[in-house]
């Protein structure tokens, strides 16, 4: 299925459900980095695995015959009663379904050459898509998704890279749910921005109702509300919002209400692509208020300049407010 003799899709399932060794992982992952192709192809057996996950509804008969299928079919070389006892249930219900259905090359081939899924890379540009659902996204630069030309199964997955704004079409019989690195966002319709950029995911809700979720703990937020989950903590923060800063792909408008001052200019070096840095803290928490349309970066310095009586240096690539 892939292009690399040494990768089978066996040793990326175990390396999805984190049933990998360490020298396992570490094939994979340097794998990886090869190229952006076998990322791709990585993040589409994922969406593969977890939408065939609804249909794991199997006696243990049937996932005792579809793991003896597995086995075979991905030559893990380990007997099958010790192979039960290392993989949870969930890998066995999941197995079985996939099996049980044509096996796991089958089930992929179905996916990958009708074709059924789609990967969306917006590059250099705001992209705004529709899919088949109904439900909207746009794309800020940089960004990619995956999703299914149709959504079976009991949820509408996506795999999202980068950031993005969604407006999802209600249906509380199949929930939207979207995965970006280890956290799953699942909504049944509303809208909300998920961004994950510099190792750190930020999920704004506008309206309605989102769970956000990561390993076994889950939070919700309602509209006004964000989650900022940085890689390598464990928490799910929940705080109101302080601007609508996320809206500024969208609206090329920078909204700022009591927004501290860090944040704005956070977002000025990602548009600009600038190195905007602020030298204290006290600074950096201090809060504006203000709207910025179709402004240029100096004229946007020159207000915030003018609004806590700074100084501003230009040195050696850098912007220094102080």
């Amino acid at each position: 299925m892939n292009n690399n003799d040494t990768i089978n899709d066996g040793l990326l399932v175990k390396y999805l459900m984190k049933e990998a060794n360490a020298e396992e992982v570490q094939q994979v992952e340097t794998w990886l980095r090869e190229s952006k192709e076998n990322q791709q192809y990585l993040n589409g057996l994922q969406l593969i695995w977890e939408e065939s996950a609804s249909l794991a509804e199997g006696s243990e008969e049937e996932e005792s015959a579809a793991w003896t299928k597995l086995e075979h079919r991905l030559n893990l070389n380990t007997p099958v009663v010790q192979k039960r006892k290392s993989f949870n249930n969930s890998w066995l219900r999941i197995a079985a379904a996939i099996l049980l259905i044509g096996g796991l090359g089958w089930f992929a081939s179905y996916y990958f050459h009708n074709p059924a899924l789609l990967t969306v890379q917006s590059h250099a540009d705001i992209v705004h898509k529709v899919l088949p659902d109904g439900s909207e996204i746009t794309l800020n630069k940089n960004s990619e998704i995956i999703y299914s030309s149709v959504f079976r199964g009991k949820d509408r997955p996506v795999k999202l890279t980068g950031e993005a704004f969604f407006k999802v079409t209600p249906d509380k019989e199949k929930p939207f749910v979207i995965t970006v690195n280890e956290i799953a966002v699942k909504v049944v319709g509303t809208s909300f921005n998920v961004k994950n950029r510099n190792n750190k995911t930020i999920v704004v809700v506008e309206t309605g109702i989102v769970q956000v979720s990561r390993g076994n703990k889950t939070v919700e937020l309602h509209a006004g509300e964000q989650s900022t989950i940085d890689k390598d903590q464990t928490r799910l923060s929940k705080e109101k919002t302080h601007s609508k800063l996320y809206n500024y792909y969208r609206t090329n408008e920078l909204e700022c209400e009591h927004t501290p001052l860090q944040e704005l200019v956070d977002i000025l070096n990602e548009i600009h692509h600038k190195n905007i840095v602020i030298s204290t803290n006290a600074l950096k928490n201090k809060e504006i208020t203000a709207d910025f349309k179709n402004q240029s970066l100096e004229e946007i310095i020159q207000v915030i300049k003018e609004t806590f009586k700074i100084r501003v240096e230009y040195k050696n690539q850098q912007i220094l407010l102080k």
